[in-house]
């Protein structure tokens, strides 16, 4: 299989797990990357082995060699740049979320079914062995018909200058941690009679930043009478990433659903006894350029595309109106070169 040939927009912290060890692993070329200050895109490219360093983003999705679009950039600019990169016809792997808001997801999904191009969400969780796990002892009747769901999405505060506490990019706890609990809800309707809806939910902003959630609870009910509950905070004291199904003959817990580099440990409880497995710490972050690259090469479908992402999008913005809270704005239209 001809290696990907990826342009990287901006050089941000995330990049350096989420796509150049990836590339590494797999055998994607990182062709360009372009950043705000050309000083760290030349500090990034040299560390990382870019190819080179291209003068802004516009410049990374116009050029000829890049065929695939990461955009790691803050969450505010998701939606712009995803867009821009779709209109010049590149494939796109975008960090979470990948839009503002609901409306601006469903113009992106429109754009791609427009432009033909793979698109998908860094849900990078959902292609690791350990989610896969979660999801087979539900769908196998292993710990029975499901019941309960329990996820925590906490880590410690960020610096008070960074994009995750700015309204104006879209920030906050749900957007940034608390997101992922709401598809991992999401990604168990299937077994629960459908999607899930928001029914309640509590944030509190951050001091000195209003409108930015600084940690929320979010109360979800399933058609069938499941019940679930998403812990998300950026201001805990250490992280905590944890999954808990509860069915009615037993449960499975995850010690890291998100990042099981960390923590690959599952355990399992039925009929009286534990057992715990530990499913692999290769990153999860490779098995989703496999399946970015596979759809990309071969057709191949993945499940966090743009469809999925509206739908996570809405459950976003169902949270944050639940809560009191305003939906996140959204960022100037770009154009391209």
């Amino acid at each position: 299989m001809e290696p990907l040939r990826i342009g990287v927009l901006g050089a941000s912290r995330i990049a350096a797990n989420a796509i150049v060890a990836p590339a590494q692993l797999t055998g994607a070329r990182l062709v360009a990357v372009a950043a705000r200050d050309r000083d760290r895109a030349e500090a990034f490219a040299a560390q990382h082995g870019v190819e080179r360093v291209l003068d802004t983003y516009a410049d990374v999705i116009a050029d000829p060699e890049v065929e695939a679009v990461y955009n790691p950039l803050a969450n505010g600019l998701h939606g712009p740049w995803n867009l821009a990169a779709i209109a010049a016809g590149k494939h796109v792997l975008t960090e979470k979320p990948s839009a503002s808001d609901a409306g601006e997801a469903r113009e992106v999904r429109d754009a791609v079914a427009g432009a033909g191009v793979v698109f998908m969400e860094a849900f990078h969780y959902l292609y690791h062995p350990v989610a896969q796990r979660l999801l087979q002892a539900v769908e196998s009747g292993e710990i029975g018909e499901l019941r309960e769901v329990e996820v925590h999405m906490e880590i410690p505060p960020p610096p008070d200058g960074d994009p995750r506490w700015s309204l104006p990019l879209a920030g906050g706890g749900l957007m940034d941690v608390g997101c992922y609990g709401l598809h991992l809800h999401r990604m168990l309707g299937r077994f629960a009679g459908g999607a899930p809806r928001v029914t309640g939910a509590e944030a509190r902003e951050r001091a000195g930043h209003p409108g930015v959630d600084e940690w929320a609870r979010v109360e979800l009910a399933f058609p069938g009478g499941v019940t679930g509950v998403v812990h998300s905070s950026m201001a805990a004291e250490e992280v905590r990433m944890t999954a808990r199904l509860v069915g009615d003959a037993g449960e499975v817990r995850a010690g890291n659903f998100v990042l099981p580099h960390r923590d690959d440990r599952v355990w399992i409880a039925v009929g009286g006894t534990e057992r715990e497995e530990r499913l692999g710490k290769r990153p999860s972050y490779a098995y989703q350029l496999e399946a970015f690259t596979a759809a990309v090469r071969d057709g191949r479908p993945v499940p966090t595309d743009a469809h999925d992402a509206v739908a996570t999008a809405q459950l976003l913005d169902d949270s944050y109106r639940a809560a009191g809270f305003d939906l996140r704005p959204r960022s100037a239209p770009v154009v391209a070169k």
